[in-house]
Formats: structure tokens, sequence, C-alpha cells
């Protein structure tokens, strides 16, 4: 296998930063002789000739001008690396690899991620949305940095991942003013027998609100269920039926859609977890969205 000896490179850098073979012998610390055949061992290597003789100077033939200009940014990002290992800005965008679990939100989703746009150092925001094991698979392989979720880590999980409680809230439904008129404003009897629209049963809140009817004694019909709550509201603001909000969106929704609030089902919450592979929260996007979530969103 064909490797690159950076050592090599080092030298070959600062003979052309220090403008020959003896400044850069001093600058190294090293006899004259030795950065010398290190730099012929660098073109034994690569095969080409690094420099010429120009009178009495060196100067850097074509392919000697490439393999500088390579060798610089190879070093550029080494010490970039460094930077970022320590904790300290490296001019470049940080990057946020961010999970989504299916079912959540978008627009709370939206509200969760907002920390990321007002960071002093510039982020690249990557998100990536799918199921929740597949995910936790990411996330183990460190491909992801946080998922962004409804539940925290499954009881037995054999991914180790640790859940940060971001905050919660109580929900809402909605509807179309017609639809609220002919309900009546009695909530919630006035679901009784209601049209509906849910999310479907391996959420967190349709877990929540299935005993919820029971308790008050309700029974809607429910009409559709979705695994996007983005849909939902589609269909929602089309009249098809009430549907259930995040009460932290309820306003955004409403002024959006010409919806209106129909009731909050008492004791039924909304959990949004963060989720990582670390203990101690380092990125420092991350951070941002945790403390912004519990400061300030769910406050």
């Amino acid at each position: 296998m064909e490797w690159l000896n950076y050592h090599h490179l080092l030298y070959f850098r600062t003979v052309v930063r220090e403008g020959g073979v003896a400044a850069a012998a001093r600058k190294l610390r090293l006899a004259h002789p030795t950065v010398s055949g290190q730099i012929h061992a660098l073109e034994d290597a690569l095969g080409v000739k690094l420099f010429a003789r120009s009178g009495r100077r060196l100067v850097l033939t074509d392919d000697g001008r490439l393999v500088y200009r390579y060798a610089e940014e190879i070093f550029s990002l080494g010490g970039e690396l460094l930077d970022a290992i320590r904790g300290r800005p490296t001019g470049r965008p940080l990057r946020l690899d961010v999970g989504i679990a299916d079912v959540l939100p978008k627009l709370v989703v939206h509200e969760l991620l907002q920390p990321v746009r007002h960071l002093e150092q510039p982020v690249r925001l990557v998100c990536r949305e799918d199921k929740p094991d597949r995910l936790l698979a990411a996330l183990s392989l460190h491909e992801l940095d946080v998922i962004l979720a409804d539940t925290p880590v499954p009881p037995g999980s054999t991914v180790r991942v640790y859940s940060h409680v971001l905050g919660a809230c109580g929900v809402t439904f909605l509807a179309t003013p017609a639809l609220a008129a002919a309900r009546g404003p009695d909530f919630p009897a006035c679901l009784d027998g209601a049209p509906v629209l849910l999310p479907t049963d391996n959420t967190h809140l349709r877990r929540a609100l299935e005993p919820w009817f029971q308790r008050v004694g309700v029974h809607p019909q429910v009409v559709a269920e979705f695994e996007d709550a983005a849909l939902m509201k589609v269909f929602g603001a089309d009249g098809m039926g009430v549907f259930p909000v995040a009460t932290i969106i309820a306003d955004v929704v409403m002024r959006q859609d010409g919806l209106v609030e129909v009731g909050r089902p008492e004791g039924v919450v909304e959990r949004f977890y963060a989720l990582t592979a670390e203990r101690r929260l380092k990125h420092p996007a991350v951070v941002a969205i945790c403390e912004s979530a519990r400061q300030e969103l769910f406050a």
C-alpha cells in the first residue's frame, strides 16, 4: 500500500517557507544533510523533482508548486483538527448532524433548532429524518451528533446512548372555525362523536390521548391517523377533523392556517428529548439547543 511520509512533507514545506535548505535546517534544528536527504526521499516517493536550480537558488518546479499547495492545505487541516479537539474556533463552519425522529412535529423541530442560527461560529446544519431505531444505530456509529425525539432511549437498548430532557408542554386541539362552531364550545364533550385526526399509535402523544379520552368519557370518530404531524395539520386545516398539536406551536399553527382552539386536554403532556452518545454534552450547537429549550422554549 502506498502512503505518504508526512515528516518528509513537513520538511519540504519548511524549506519552501524558509527559502532554502539551510534556513529550514536551522528552523527545524536539524543538520543540513538530514533535511536535504528527507527532500530527496520525498521526491523518490512521489517520482517527481520538486526543486530546480536557478543560479545559487532553489526554485520550485511545476510539480513542486502543486505539492506545496497540497502541503499547505494538509497542515492547515491538521491545525484545525487540533483546534477542534481542544474546543478552539477553527474558522470553518461547525457541522451539526441532527437525527430527527419522524414522528416529531416539524414546527417543534424548527423551534428547537433556532439557537443554532445564533451561535458566534457559523454552523452547517445537516438534518436526517428517520425511524428512531435507525437513528440510534447511526448515533452509535458517530454519524450523528444528536437525535431529537419524543421519547427517551428505550429500556434494554443495546446502544449506549444518553437521554437529555429538553422540556415538556401541553397539547391543544385545533379545528377550522366552521368545524369548531358546529361542535359547540363545551370541551371536552364537543369531541364526543366528532371527526378527529390523530397521530399513529407508535407515538407518545397517541398513547397519552387514548386513556384521556376514556377518563373524560368521550368517543371521537377517528377519521385519519398520521405519522407525519405536518401532514395531519394540512388535512386539519382543510376541515377534515379536529387535531392535536403541541401547545408551544399552537399559536403559530392558528395564525398560519386560520384555525381556532377547541380545547386543551388536562394532564396530556408532550415531552421532548435530545439523545447523544455522550453523557456530558460537548458540541457547542447541541449545548445551545439544550440550554435554550430548557431556559426559554419550555420555560
